[in-house]
């Protein structure tokens, strides 16, 4: 394969396009500034006016030709639609509103970093990982937090591939259990919209669910184990304990747990309130865990004010820190188990349905000649 290649497809809204890929990817596009393409926004390159103008784009065409062919560069028709235009089309399809990116990675290094962010355990991973991918269109719900990507399914076309990057509070993606698995779609804007709303994104947000639990619940167990090692602490430093320890020991010892406590709290903040905003303890087995819930909710409440606080510069002494936060420490503690059984059984709230467009009504015979 040549150094430098250029990929051109077709937009219905801007006529022909061009991408430049290869590890000389630079003299790619010297050439398509040379044969009077421009570059937009999203590094894809268009001739300006040729809409209007289709002698405009037939002469920057055989530019190019020749300009590419007297410099090694390979110059490709596709035989897909512009990823930028199928991108689109099947947003406006899906629910809610989502937006949409075209992504160049004009150099393969470009690809290899998306590797880490990926969150998913199906074929779209392995083909970022194992072929080469120049371009591809990002689908973002702004709502929710929802990026997706879609590629061509190398080696099946016309047929595309989606899956997702990890969401933001989860940094890292790539090799998680928890990854739902990217799906096929089909080239039709109305059915591959249908695989998404019905199939790949319900499994998605069981997926987000199920990791946000895993994350309080290994947060929730640390702080635990720390709790547990201070509490022993704690009674060895009683009267007749076996330490004795003085009080400043004793209440260093304390502030230590409490700030090591609070480090792994914050993950609690990031990730439990979306957890018990689904838990619907009325219709599970345990109808007796609402009190529990409320109590959660207020102890969060609490250390949310904390953590704007200290993000918004208010000082706070450490024993303020402490006597604020440690209450909801404790608390989470308490009624860890409660929390997690409730979340476990709870489900993600559905997204809204999709509303796909109708074909036109078909009228009885002769009722159309009289409208």
């Amino acid at each position: 394969m040549a150094d430098a290649q250029i990929t051109l497809a077709y937009s219905r809204n801007t006529g022909v396009v061009a991408m430049a890929t290869g590890e000389q990817y630079k003299s790619a596009e010297g050439v398509l500034k040379d044969a009077g393409f421009r570059r937009s926004e999203a590094g894809v390159y268009r001739v300006p006016h040729a809409d209007a103008e289709e002698a405009a784009a037939r002469g920057a065409l055989a530019h190019l030709a020749q300009s590419a062919e007297a410099r090694g560069i390979q110059v490709t028709a596709s035989s897909q639609r512009f990823i930028g235009d199928v991108a689109r089309d099947i947003a406006r399809l899906l629910p809610g509103r989502w937006y949409t990116q075209v992504e160049i990675y004009s150099h393969p290094v470009w690809q290899e970093d998306l590797v880490p962010y990926l969150w998913d355990s199906g074929e779209l991973a392995r083909a970022v990982r194992t072929h080469r991918i120049p371009y591809a269109a990002t689908l973002t719900d702004p709502v929710s937090g929802t990026t997706l990507l879609l590629v061509e399914r190398p080696g099946h076309q016309p047929d595309y591939l989606v899956g997702a990057f990890a969401p933001e509070p989860f940094g890292e993606g790539f090799d998680d259990p928890h990854a739902p698995r990217s799906v096929t779609l089909p080239p039709f804007p109305g059915r591959a919209a249908q695989v998404i709303a019905q199939r790949y994104l319900p499994a998605y947000d069981r997926a987000v669910h199920e990791r946000r639990i895993a994350h309080v619940a290994e947060a929730l167990d640390l702080i635990q184990s720390e709790w547990d090692s201070w509490a022993q602490l704690r009674i060895a430093t009683e009267p007749g304990g076996a330490l004795g320890a003085e009080p400043p020991v004793f209440t260093t010892a304390a502030g230590g747990f409490l700030d090591k406590a609070w480090r792994e709290f914050l993950t609690v903040l990031d990730h439990a309130p979306a957890l018990l905003d689904q838990c619907r303890p009325a219709t599970s087995l345990w109808p007796q865990d609402a009190e529990v819930l409320d109590q959660l909710a207020a102890a969060l409440l609490t250390a949310q004010e904390v953590r704007e606080d200290l993000s918004s510069g208010v000082p706070l002494a450490r024993a303020e820190h402490h006597a604020q936060t440690g209450p909801a420490i404790e608390t989470w503690l308490a009624h860890s188990r409660r929390f997690l059984r409730q979340a476990r059984a709870a489900s993600p709230r559905p997204r809204p349905t999709a509303v796909l467009p109708q074909p036109p009504r078909r009228l009885p015979p002769g009722q159309a000649r009289h409208r």
